[in-house]
């Protein structure tokens, strides 16, 4: 019997379409007490502009999709001020984005509508 293998996630699978020079990329900080992998749809805190995985049921901003982390960030102990999200003229596929755990189709629904207000659109199957 072949070996399978198989290959993790990698940023050509999240993003499809982006703008030149860097245009859709923002440089974030992550909120520490959280490990966050490729894809992560997160939202912005309003009081100090540092994002976290997005949270429906949140009052601080966190609750709005604000973009999606373009790497991995491992911001367990301590926050990360070396985050990069997609933030604006971009397409993500929908199957390499990963939400938190107990949300709702409508909540999902939600936020990508959020996301293609900033003009970050979400395709399926690309």
């Amino acid at each position: 019997m072949p070996t399978v293998f198989s290959e993790s996630m990698n940023l050509g699978d999240l993003l499809k379409y982006e703008a030149p020079n860097l245009y859709s990329r923002d440089r974030v900080t992550v909120v520490a007490g959280q490990t966050l992998p490729l894809g992560t749809v997160v939202g912005m805190v309003t009081a100090t502009g540092k994002v976290k995985q997005i949270d429906p049921s949140a009052t601080d901003g966190s609750q709005y999709a604000a973009g999606v982390l373009m790497q991995a960030v491992d911001a367990a102990l301590a926050e990360r001020p070396d985050g990069l999200m997609v933030a604006r003229h971009a397409i993500v596929a929908d199957h390499a984005l990963q939400w938190p755990t107990g949300i709702t189709t409508a909540e999902q629904q939600a936020a990508v509508a959020q996301l293609k207000a900033l003009g970050v659109l979400v395709r399926q199957g690309v």
